[in-house]
């Protein structure tokens, strides 16, 4: 079974809302808010081992809000966020790094801060397969033995 159906169809609403409220859109800076589809679909595919810390997250707001957190409005939903704030442990932390993890790892949200859409290694340059020559000098030290107490 996938991850993203782990989820409950309100689980999966609740994480769009919440997602919305930690990182809106921003006209501004051209960037989705991090309920954009296609962050919301990463997010689901790539949950794995958080997901039971993220679908307890989820729940423990929607107990807070006394029903599911999307529909609740804005004003309910900040009453909601503050004091799962004070009392989420882990799974705030969790929903809230999963969230920022697949929102900084979208390409338009790269272009945004002026990041390239490549591995920052190694600029261009290729290494050849094999080519151990940049560990010589390393090699050339000889080992280090110290004694241990």
């Amino acid at each position: 079974m996938s991850d993203a159906k782990q989820l409950t169809a309100a689980q999966r609403a609740d994480l769009r809302t919440v997602a919305a409220m930690i990182v809106p859109a921003s006209d501004e800076y051209k960037v989705p808010g991090a309920d954009d589809a296609a962050i919301q679909a990463d997010m689901l595919a790539t949950l794995g081992r958080d997901t039971a810390l993220v679908a307890q997250a989820l729940d423990h707001l929607a107990d807070l809000a006394g029903k599911p957190l999307a529909e609740l409005d804005d004003a309910g939903r900040d009453a909601v966020a503050q004091e799962f704030r004070s009392r989420g442990g882990a799974a705030a932390a969790t929903l809230v790094r999963v969230v920022l993890q697949c929102y900084y790892r979208d390409d338009r949200v790269l272009r945004s801060l002026g990041l390239e859409l490549r591995a920052p290694f190694p600029k261009g340059h290729v290494l050849p397969d094999g080519d151990w020559s940049l560990l010589d000098p390393v090699k050339a030290r000889g080992g280090t033995l110290r004694r241990v107490p």
